[in-house]
C-alpha cells in the first residue's frame, strides 16, 4: 500500500507543474513563530507540543507505516534508535519515512525520519 501526502498536485512532494524551489519542490512558507517550511499548503501547529515526555512503550523490532500513519495530524513522541526523543507533528508517512514538523524546543520545524531509526513513538 503507498501512502500519499494530502498535498502538491497528484498528491506528491512537488513536480514540474508545482510552484516553488528548485526541482519544482515547494519553497517555503511563513509560518508563525519562525518555522522551518514544509509541503506547500501544510501548515505547522500554532502551538508548543504537550509539556511532559509520555512514558515510552516497548520497543518494537520496525515501526509499521500503517501503525505510525494513525498519528498523522496529531502530536506525536518519538524516540530514536539514538539519540534523545523529540515531539512531531507528522503529516506524511511513507513505505520507509515519516515526514512532519519537528519541536526544536522553540519552534517547529520540517523534518523526517526513517522508519527503520524509530525505537518506538507514541502519539495524542
Amino acid at each position: 500500500m503507498t501512502f500519499l501526502p494530502p498535498f502538491g498536485p497528484g498528491g506528491g512532494f512537488g513536480g514540474p507543474s508545482s510552484p516553488g524551489g528548485p526541482g519544482g519542490m515547494p519553497g517555503p512558507p511563513p509560518f508563525p513563530g519562525g518555522g522551518g517550511g514544509g509541503p506547500q499548503g501544510v501548515q505547522a501547529p500554532t502551538g508548543p507540543p504537550p509539556s511532559f515526555i509520555p512514558q515510552q512503550p516497548a520497543s518494537v523490532f520496525a515501526v509499521d507505516p500503517r501503525a505510525i500513519s494513525g498519528c498523522l495530524f496529531r502530536y506525536t513522541y518519538i524516540w530514536p534508535n539514538r539519540g534523545p526523543g523529540f515531539w512531531m507533528y507528522p503529516v506524511f508517512v511513507g513505505r520507509n519515512s515519516v515526514a512532519g514538523f519537528r519541536w526544536n524546543g522553540f519552534f517547529w520545524m520540517y523534518s523526517g525520519i526513517d522508519l527503520q531509526q524509530i525505537s518506538s513513538f507514541s502519539c495524542f
